[in-house]
């Protein structure tokens, strides 16, 4: 069953899934596509090519699929690819990419919280939480279980690593790698993220080594290149040190550097 107030104005053309609810006021276009169970809340509005997963909730006056705030763009056929299970509270804005068949995406049990921004061409994984007016520049890459403290401002193109925590009020204009604590405007590292790394099911054993390479990234003499080298020839290989590895090497906008007052977390 559908339950759909008689004040929204949902276009014929919206493919809407089982027993989804949409909210007097909201406003569904003609091209997006609502999975099951999907809560549409009072004065949201999907617009654009929009997929959304099933089981979302969509907050208050939330926009998905607004175009792109982008000089660049030209009219072209973009998209917001949404996954299962995500909640986006109030005044949430979340806009489609730039760049023809291209696409914003987010992926599954994520939560972005009131007055968050998620701007073009952007990529959020699973479990990320974004706290009170997050903004994000476009097309930053946030991956997997990172938590961002509110009120901060990512730079276009930045990317946040897994695990990673960042201070609220931060300014992030540089890459954080993997399972790094960062604050700051600028922001700084202060160590490594282990309680996050403990609840995100990271073995002890493994951090323990993440540990050692923290020391040799941040603490030796090394430059990133010889560090680099280090860490892979002297530290147990593991799937998170190979990540740490590979996010180092193809970064874009160089690391944030660690803080003197630093803490090991």
């Amino acid at each position: 069953m559908l339950k759909i107030d008689k004040l929204a104005v949902v276009n014929p053309g919206a493919e809407l899934g089982q027993d989804v609810e949409i909210g007097p006021y909201a406003v569904v276009g003609p091209d997006a596509v609502i999975g099951d169970r999907t809560v549409i809340s009072p004065h949201a509005v999907i617009e654009g090519r929009v997929v959304l997963g099933t089981d979302c909730q969509i907050g208050v006056g939330a926009v998905i699929g607004g175009l792109p705030q982008d000089v660049k763009y030209r009219g072209e056929r973009s998209y917001v690819r949404i996954g299962n299970a995500n909640v986006f509270r109030e005044y949430v804005t979340i806009h489609r990419a730039t760049g023809e068949e291209k696409a914003t995406t987010i992926g599954d049990n994520n939560m972005i919280m009131a007055y968050g921004h998620v701007g073009h061409n952007c990529s959020i994984g699973n479990g990320v939480m974004m706290a009170n007016m997050v903004n994000l520049g476009g097309h930053v890459q946030v991956e997997d279980k990172a938590v961002i403290g509110g009120l901060t401002g990512v730079h276009q193109f930045v990317r946040i690593g897994t695990i990673c925590m960042v201070g609220g009020a931060s300014r992030v204009i540089q890459d954080i790698p993997p399972y790094m604590l960062v604050d700051g405007r600028p922001t700084k590292v202060y160590g490594l993220n282990s309680i996050g790394m403990r609840r995100g099911g990271v073995a002890s054993e493994v951090r323990l080594e993440l540990k050692r390479a923290y020391k040799l990234l941040f603490r030796s003499n090394n430059n990133l290149t010889q560090a680099l080298a280090e860490i892979e020839a002297s530290i147990n290989p593991s799937q998170e040190l190979d990540h740490l590895i590979d996010f180092l090497k193809t970064m874009g906008r160089g690391i944030c550097r660690e803080s003197r007052t630093q803490s090991d977390g």
